[in-house]
């Protein structure tokens, strides 16, 4: 397996016309999305009403308190996980490198199953004990994350391989920590931790989804500068840093604000995988391969295909709930497979 492939394109800085009207159009998917999951479910809401402000209470409150905090929090979630995909690809210099196969959303669940044992029962109810989570999430992204920086960039060529087999060990690993904390844990404890196996937006409320949009957010918000870098660091490390990349500066940058994006969404939702390895690719059939493009698109795709995935999950066997990585294992598995064949037939 090689390094992902440099093109003129990749290094270059501007979004042509094409792009532009794929980034509004994947807007307009998003906006969609976000309108068909509001208004379905097991008690439908016409969309019409909703746009009309002619809804009754009780319709409010299943907007208001239920849905929405729910389908926001699918499309931060989703955005964050597109667009560290996007970047972790860019930095490690693979196709492969994703959140969930590298081991990197393992890390965060480990992190938030920890705490989720070890605090009494009281502070866990608590805000102080909700917020402890996404913090503990975070940390366990950022320790993988430098981990497998550490190990693979002495790799060269092979680095792919070995990043994936470093995912392997650490999911292994991880799942084995989980294990024990299943086994130790309280029947509360039990069936919370049981949520992170499959991944919800079930447990979101207005309470955690404020703060976790701001840290998200603000996380997106300082990757998506980093494209130029990005481009440039196509052409190696040395050559990079020759055209004036500071190339510390901007893998800091990076694995900070990948741990807070993964480590705050798997807190809140679970381990929800492929999205980060199936997005960005999908965003570069549509659109080519400079990051320029590559980063607002993978978020906005991200955020819209896990709206759309919630969806699915609510409405698929009404009045009952599928586990919405169900649904993104379901797509990204065979994508995947593809990927990987596609791979080896143009030596990619």
């Amino acid at each position: 397996m090689n390094e992902i492939p440099i093109s003129r394109e990749r290094t270059s800085v501007a979004i042509n016309k094409n792009q532009s009207l794929i980034l509004s159009f994947l807007s307009m998917f998003c906006i969609f999305a976000l309108l068909a999951a509001i208004s379905n479910g097991s008690y439908p809401i016409s969309l019409f009403s909703i746009l009309k402000g002619g809804e009754d209470s009780i319709q409010k409150t299943i907007i208001i308190d239920i849905r929405l905090p729910r389908v926001l929090l699918s499309c931060f979630v989703g955005a964050s996980l597109g667009i560290c995909g996007a970047v972790l690809q860019g930095l490690f210099r693979n196709p492969l490198a994703d959140p969930g196969l590298i081991g990197v959303s393992a890390g965060a669940a480990l992190g938030a199953a920890i705490a989720i044992v070890i605090l009494p029962p009281g502070l866990s109810e608590s805000l102080t004990g909700q917020l402890l989570l996404p913090i503990s999430g975070i940390l366990g992204a950022l320790i993988v994350i430098v981990l497998l920086f550490s190990v693979t960039k002495g790799f060269g060529g092979h680095s792919t391989t070995y990043l994936l087999l470093m995912g392997v060990a650490i999911n292994a690993i991880v799942g084995v920590l989980i294990g024990v904390l299943t086994y130790i844990s309280t029947n509360t404890e039990l069936r919370t931790l049981t949520f992170w196996t499959m991944g919800s937006f079930s447990g979101a409320t207005w309470t955690l989804l404020l703060p976790a949009s701001v840290a998200i957010m603000s996380s997106i918000g300082l990757l998506i500068p980093t494209a130029k870098n990005l481009n440039l660091i196509q052409l190696g490390e040395i050559e990079a840093y020759r055209l004036g990349v500071n190339v510390q500066k901007l893998k800091t940058r990076i694995i900070v604000c990948c741990a807070i994006c993964i480590g705050v969404s798997v807190a809140l939702s679970g381990i929800i995988g492929f999205i980060g390895l199936v997005v960005p690719h999908i965003a570069r059939l549509l659109g080519g391969v400079s990051h320029k493009y590559l980063l607002p698109s993978a978020s906005l795709l991200g955020a819209g295909i896990m709206i759309s995935a919630d969806l699915i999950s609510r409405i698929i066997i009404e009045p009952m709930e599928l586990p919405v990585g169900l649904i993104t294992s379901a797509i990204g598995s065979p994508f995947f497979l593809w990927l990987i064949f596609r791979m080896r037939k143009h030596d990619y």
